[in-house]
């Protein structure tokens, strides 16, 4: 399964003043360590809150040029805004990439989507439109029929796309948590070229003892059909997770992963 670390997000509290202060060692810091545990993509959210969407652009320049000297991994590119999203794209000048995200809402399918063709960029699809995130299975897969028309059009291979179920915390409406397993399945059905990726800790928010529910959403999921995951790759607990359910699932060829994680 693909780890899409998740530390560098400009949302908390402690990310903020790294990228507001331009603070090269702490950045370095998080993606260094994030590159070493085993992560597949860096997430790269610069979104403070605050200033504007040039703000925002100068941002992601800066924090993916920052990483990119120091740091040879792929990098998701996070934002909601296409101008940052571009942005981050046209620093990366070619290596390997991730965009994240788009949804099924017109504007935004017409500006996103043409980019993951242009920089020929993998891509995550969210599974809501223009009214917020669906309650139900099928207005999600609505959804994704919607995004997947959409790439279609614009010449992006399904094979390219990774179609977010989303994640409700459980605490705010506990029959979320099935939704989305079920969403999962429904996807790797429906499209069996397209991989699946989610926001693991979304689904704890709000809880006591979050890695302890994470780990076993991960392996429900991972049985639904998960492909990869947004998560902290410095949470051996969930790492282990990993492991574990693909060996589980038969996704780990003669148990080698498996084995050389937990031998000693």
């Amino acid at each position: 399964m693909i780890i899409i670390g998740e530390k560098i997000n400009a949302s908390l509290a402690g990310i903020k003043p790294i990228v507001q202060e331009r603070d090269r060692v702490s950045l370095l810091e998080l993606a260094k360590t994030q590159a070493a545990a085993g992560t597949g993509f860096i997430d790269v959210n610069v979104g403070t809150g605050v200033g504007s969407r040039e703000d925002e652009i100068v941002s992601m320049q800066w924090a993916v040029e920052t990483i990119q000297e120091e740091v040879d991994i792929p990098i998701c590119i996070d934002s909601a805004d296409p101008a940052v999203l571009e942005a981050g794209l046209k620093t990366r000048n070619g290596r390997p990439s991730l965009i994240n995200s788009t949804k099924a809402e017109e504007k935004n399918l017409g500006q996103v989507v043409p980019l993951a063709c242009q920089y020929n960029t993998p891509l995550v699809g969210l599974a809501m439109d223009e009214a917020g995130i669906p309650k139900t299975v099928e207005d999600r897969l609505r959804a994704c029929e919607n995004i997947s028309a959409a790439c279609e059009k614009h010449g992006v291979s399904l094979e390219t796309l990774y179609f977010d179920p989303l994640v409700i915390p459980i605490s705010t409406d506990v029959k979320q948590g099935l939704v989305t397993l079920n969403t999962i399945a429904q996807i790797k059905r429906r499209f069996p070229a397209a991989k699946t990726v989610m926001g693991l800790s979304n689904v704890s928010y709000g809880m006591p003892g979050r890695t302890r529910l994470n780990a076993a959403f991960l392996h429900m999921a991972i049985y639904a059909g998960l492909d990869a995951a947004i998560m902290d790759p410095l949470d051996e607990a969930l790492m282990g997770a990993v492991k574990t359910a693909e060996v589980l699932v038969g996704k780990d060829r003669h148990c080698r992963r498996y084995t050389r994680a937990f031998r000693d």
